[in-house]
């Protein structure tokens, strides 16, 4: 693996009431798709909020390329190049597919190159969107939904695009498509991706290694190899 572009060492924090990540560690590089994969409650949609800065860290370092973001504010991680793909998608339903682009803009202050360059590009990753463009987000499909919330933290140029289960209320062959477009986008673009998802297929892929997270550790590292074992990955997922 390259020089990594996110290095997470041994965080710990949570909420008020009480701590949830126990010393979680991981690296991911320029051009990979790193799955994230544990049981329901374990920790991993907040580690992901612990990267964008939403859950506090108590102790260890998050660092974006060469700079220590620990302490900064959401707002600073991703002008930085941090792009965050919520579970649930949040997308504005009251507002177009356009002015849901153009509201992805904003985490590009002072990178507005790049952020032009990514909007002229985005749309021929997700194409179902340019048909879109004047249609109200409100009234689509969970899986254009789901494109759309994509779509938006691509245009603010991320470094590290994080996702967190992309798949859910989306149907199969979609979930396959957009497991297909981000091995593109990472490739192309040379963006790192976090992936955190249930749906093994998904994973499998899409992900060049899995990371398994278990009571708020990381508690093995898989192969692209062993991510075909269907059996092994159902065990983790205790399904």
């Amino acid at each position: 693996m390259e020089k990594s572009l996110l290095r997470v060492s041994e965080i710990y924090g949570g909420y008020s009431g009480g701590r949830v990540l126990n010393g979680v560690s991981l690296q991911v590089g320029a051009a990979e798709v790193v799955g994230l994969m544990g049981r329901n409650g374990v920790g991993k949609t907040t580690f992901m909020r612990s990267l964008i800065g939403i859950v506090r860290v108590d102790k260890g370092s998050i660092r974006l390329q060469d700079t220590d973001i620990t302490h900064h504010e959401p707002y600073s991680r991703a002008r930085l190049g941090l792009g965050y793909v919520p579970q649930g998608r949040e997308i504005f339903g009251g507002l177009t597919v356009a002015e849901n682009l153009k509201v992805g803009t904003q985490a590009a202050v002072g990178r507005a190159q790049e952020s032009a360059e990514m909007s002229s590009r985005v749309l021929d990753y997700f194409p179902i969107l340019r048909e879109r463009l004047t249609q109200k987000a409100g009234t689509m499909s969970g899986g254009e939904q789901q494109q759309l919330a994509i779509a938006r933290a691509l245009v603010g140029a991320p470094k590290v695009l994080l996702l967190d289960e992309p798949s859910e209320g989306v149907q199969p062959s979609i979930v396959h498509a957009i497991a297909d477009t981000l091995v593109r986008i990472a490739s192309e673009l040379n963006v790192a991706v976090i992936l955190v998802e249930q749906d093994i297929a998904m994973i499998e892929r899409a992900a060049d290694r899995c990371f398994v997270m278990d009571k708020g550790s990381i508690t093995d590292e898989l192969t692209r190899a062993q991510l075909g074992d269907e059996a092994l990955m159902r065990r983790y997922l205790a399904l």
